[in-house]
């Protein structure tokens, strides 16, 4: 059995959708993973802003908007009349659902009941154009498997057992259609795994069902060795291991979801990036092998906010740093890169929704010094014992970029260095004409 996800730009047309049909049309055991159409989770986020705001008339045009669109769509993708009756229908049924919460208190559970409408209607189009082909599918509700626990991380014991359960009802079946980002929360309302949360998805479905490969199809042919909207020429990378691919995806590689490597690496399924417009290329396949002593990409994350406190007195005292950690596990707000001098720790935080607070109660331990708009740059490789001196590649590109903070020794797969955000863009060419053989340019 493997699992395929894909995305919302590989389901985002009824021609997208034909060519995910052909591509998943052979006879091999499959769990497919559907995001929501390309566009459509931007746009239920503006609906439910507006109700939010009481601007019913505002929702009504915008729901009016996105149901054109789908009907649209419908009458590409059909090609007999009574499947495009089916599919309106359905449309209509959703879309007067959203339209209910125009007439009552909207609140964040009726959010995330808004924001499931996106998966649940790719999945069941999808479904019905295969029943048209005549294609042997099953459509499985992820909500009667996903679920998440009271500190909103998955209940991966309940979703083996109830996937499990889910697969026994249809003996013989071979391809299954299902939806990603969607889920149930502890008290079993709708509720989700976030932005991004289809790649998280098809992990914790891969490593419950004890997939054989799990493969995540997009618009790009793999993880790049740079981000290639700024860096010409970038190639895919053939393979990466996990923690490799952890780290890229965490600091801003954007074609994979960070938490979604960790369930596919606890059960050592490889994962396989993929595009469907290009379905033979090689793409870049993530596994438990290490190739060794070499650097494998550069990404960057943006967003960042620098804390440092100085305190000569206390900082060398026991407990000082518990202290401080606990101010940010209190605000439920993680810190990427950390560093520390005889006076003085810097940390950095890419959640500013508590920033005030936190550096409130910082300045009880002394100085406080804030800088936002940073961006760390992550280099990734195996960078055992630094044999390969590969710090000394990475530094010497860098030369004529002021650094702020500097990571090295924590992962042996990642040395990181926060900048201005201001000279992101050079620094990811710097480093791609220091570090990289084949020559590039900026885009």
């Amino acid at each position: 059995m493997k699992v395929l996800k894909f995305g919302g730009t590989s389901v985002g047309s009824a021609a997208r959708m034909k060519a995910v049909a052909d591509l998943i049309h052979d006879g091999e055991p499959k769990i497919v993973v559907l995001s929501a159409m390309s566009g459509t989770t931007n746009q239920l986020v503006q609906i439910a802003e507006k109700l939010y705001q009481n601007d019913n008339q505002e929702a009504n045009a915008l729901i009016n908007a996105l149901h054109d669109t789908y009907k649209q769509v419908v009458e590409v993708l059909y090609t007999t009349e009574d499947k495009k009756k089916q599919a309106l229908e359905l449309l209509h049924n959703h879309f007067d659902h959203i339209r209910s919460f125009t007439l009552d208190l909207f609140t964040i559970y009726e959010e995330r009941a808004v924001l499931a409408q996106g998966e649940l209607l790719s999945t069941a189009l999808f479904q019905f154009f295969l029943e048209e082909q005549a294609i042997p599918s099953v459509l499985l509700p992820a909500l009667n498997f996903m679920k998440i626990d009271e500190n909103e991380e998955p209940d991966t014991d309940y979703i083996a057992k109830n996937l499990k359960a889910e697969l026994e009802k249809y003996p013989g079946a071979t391809l299954f259609i299902t939806q990603g980002y969607i889920c149930r929360n502890a008290f079993g309302e709708v509720d989700n795994l976030k932005r991004g949360g289809s790649d998280y998805s098809a992990s914790l479905i891969g490593a419950a069902a004890d997939a054989s490969e799990i493969q995540i199809w997009t618009d790009i042919d793999g993880m790049h060795n740079n981000d290639p909207r700024i860096v010409k020429n970038t190639f895919p990378i053939a393979e990466l291991s996990f923690d490799e691919a952890a780290e890229l995806a965490y600091f801003g590689a954007k074609i994979l979801h960070p938490s979604s490597v960790l369930p596919a690496k606890q059960k050592n399924i490889p994962v396989r990036l993929l595009n469907t417009m290009q379905p033979d290329a090689h793409g870049t396949t993530i596994s438990s092998k290490s190739s060794g002593g070499s650097i494998k990409a550069v990404a960057a994350k943006d967003g960042i906010t620098a804390i440092k406190i100085k305190s000569g007195r206390m900082l060398l005292a026991y407990g000082f740093l518990r202290s401080v950690f606990e101010v940010f596990e209190r605000y439920k707000t993680p810190i990427d890169m950390i560093t520390t001098s005889e006076v003085a720790v810097s940390i950095t935080i890419d959640n500013p929704k508590f920033l005030n607070e936190i550096v409130q109660e910082l300045e009880e331990f002394g100085q406080v010094e804030v800088d936002e708009d940073q961006s760390i740059i992550c280099v990734v490789g195996d960078f055992i014992a630094a044999r390969s001196g590969s710090g000394l590649k990475i530094f010497e590109s860098l030369k004529d970029i002021p650094l702020r903070m500097i990571s090295y020794g924590g992962s042996k797969n990642n040395i990181s260095v926060l900048i201005n955000s201001t000279d992101k863009e050079k620094a990811l060419i710097l480093l791609n004409d220091g570090i990289f053989e084949r020559s590039t340019n900026h885009a």
